[in-house]
């Protein structure tokens, strides 16, 4: 349930324009003042995967913090990851205002911002300065939108990042830089992860190898989906996530600002979003890392990721809704289902409902 908090701040929020309060909710997290209790630490939410050892499943997906300034307050709001970015070599300004648009009737967001951010260098010093806090902080790093070459781009992210970042994720599934989801094909994927594994392992002269996770479209086919996961393993990247917005607008029920281009998120992407990730879940079998996205504004709806297949959940828009004591919430939740399953660790639930998941539609 909403706390009285939530929903006054949600309220003051929603009286502004979808950037302008993005700006503050910012602006609050780097004042240090708390916005909620972190929620206690329980042994059974530990995951570890990719050589990496999380507090709790539950992480926050790139989009919000892209400029890398507020990830340690995020992991006090009881995240246990944080992933800044998309990230670009060169800053730039994104696409036209007004460009965020609120689907409440929905629970949902439609954004066409395109890589707004500033770029490697002020996002790398301000990893820098963190030094060795702890917390678990992942890179998201894209491509400039008048790239002559992307797959440099990516590369470069890769060799600025790799030292300073938990994890590094490659965004090739947004859909508001033209021409980037092309970059899923097989023939360009192959190229695009084979160039970037070769800067990561250049990257680092000391034993670490820092983790490498793709961040795939809700928009693929069967034989797309087929074609990455094979890329994915040949090509031995740790990890996959499951997904980013939709150009569908498939389960809106409200008009508003539904006929708006750009990437759809929020509630309605859990169904399409989670049948994505079963799928995958199958094609690229039990040891690789994936990591659920889409629709997650609850505990139930983040344990539904797990048991479609996912190791780790994200979220991002749901928060925009229920306010900055949802991950606390979603952490005590997922607490709460270890004694109700009773079960050792959360993990346990991973893939109890991938059959069903794995055979609902994708339209």
């Amino acid at each position: 349930m909403t706390s009285v908090l939530d929903w006054l701040g949600r309220n003051a929020l929603f009286a502004l324009d979808p950037e302008t309060a993005h700006g503050l909710s910012i602006a609050a997290l780097k004042s240090g003042v708390p916005l909620c209790p972190t929620p206690a630490t329980d042994p059974r939410l530990k995951v570890s995967l990719a050589g990496l050892d999380f507090a709790n499943p539950l992480g926050m997906a790139a989009g919000y913090d892209k400029n890398a300034e507020v990830p340690d307050a995020l992991l006090k709001l009881g995240f246990g990851f944080a992933e800044v970015g998309t990230v670009t070599p060169r800053p730039q300004p994104g696409n036209p205002k007004p460009r965020i648009f609120r689907l409440a009737e929905d629970g949902a967001v439609i954004n066409r911002l395109g890589f707004n951010n500033q770029g490697h260098d002020r996002a790398f010093k301000r990893l820098k300065a963190r030094g060795a806090r702890a917390g678990i902080v992942g890179v998201n790093i894209g491509a400039n939108k008048d790239s002559d070459d992307r797959i440099a781009d990516y590369a470069a992210g890769v060799r600025q990042f790799a030292g300073v970042a938990s994890y590094l994720t490659i965004n090739i599934s947004s859909p508001n830089t033209p021409g980037l989801r092309a970059m899923q094909s097989r023939e360009a994927l192959g190229e695009l992860l084979t160039q970037v594994m070769t800067a990561r392992d250049e990257a680092l002269s000391t034993s670490r190898k820092v983790p490498v996770f793709l961040k795939i479209a809700p928009d693929l086919g069967e034989p797309e989906l087929a074609d990455i996961a094979a890329e994915a393993t040949e090509k031995c990247i740790d990890g996959i996530i499951v997904s980013n917005t939709t150009l569908s607008r498939s389960g809106l029920t409200g008009r508003t600002y539904r006929e708006e281009t750009g990437g759809l998120s929020g509630r309605p992407l859990f169904r399409r979003s989670t049948a994505t990730l079963a799928r995958m879940r199958r094609l690229v079998g039990n040891d690789m890392a994936l990591i659920g996205v889409g629709g997650i504004d609850s505990a139930e709806s983040a344990i539904e990721k797990i048991r479609a297949g996912a190791d780790l959940v994200q979220l991002y828009t749901g928060m925009i809704y229920a306010g900055p004591s949802l991950p606390g919430r979603i952490v005590k939740g997922l607490a709460e289902a270890c004694d109700r399953e009773k079960v050792a660790n959360i993990r346990d639930l991973r893939d109890s409902g991938l059959d069903r998941w794995a055979v609902t539609p994708l339209d």
